[in-house]
């Protein structure tokens, strides 16, 4: 299976469209949302195009095939929009026998790691990118935010394909890949 992941999309409807526009050109199977969907925090400015009924609406349409977690800037009145689940803290993905723990990182993190040791432990909250693997063998991914990027870091997010982790930049290009 082809997975596409995301975080931090806070409300800009034309930022969501193009991961959507690659989601559909990769032939993906599943989107994997790692939280703070709708709501842009009060902690940032105002997104480009924000638009959480459009986004609602585009998301909706898929509903069958995301995957998505709750983060800090989502809340139940975001669920009663959407047509598939967000308000669980974590879940779990398994793929050709490997377990990813997604995950939004505001209350799990690589400080604060989950018991059971997933193989790939994927999240987002910092708005910074990293694809590394630990001394233990851990695959760690922060898909960065498509809207919001910090510390000079372009707009990102993941892909799944068969045993390859990658990060790209908005506009497609390829950043970093992992061979799991």
């Amino acid at each position: 299976m082809r997975y596409l992941i995301v975080s931090d999309i806070h409300g800009s409807l034309p930022a969501l469209d193009k991961v959507l526009a690659f989601y559909d050109e990769k032939q993906c199977d599943m989107l994997c949302i790692l939280g703070d969907i709708l709501n842009y925090g009060p902690r940032n400015g105002l997104p480009e195009g924000l638009d959480p009924k459009g986004i609602a609406e585009r998301l909706n349409a898929r509903a069958d095939r995301i995957v998505a977690v709750r983060g800090n800037c989502d809340s139940e009145v975001d669920q009663m929009l959407l047509d598939f689940p967000v308000l669980a803290d974590y879940a779990l993905l398994v793929d050709r026998g490997r377990r990813f723990f997604l995950t939004h990182g505001h209350v799990y993190s690589e400080s604060n790691m989950p018991k059971g040791r997933p193989e790939v432990f994927m999240y987002g909250h910092t708005h910074l990118w990293k694809l590394e693997k630990t001394e233990d063998g851990t695959v760690v991914c922060n898909t960065g935010s498509i809207t919001f990027p910090k510390g000079g870091n372009p707009p990102t997010f993941a892909l799944l394909d068969d045993q390859v982790l990658s990060i790209y930049h908005l506009d497609g290009t390829l950043l970093k890949s992992l061979s799991l």
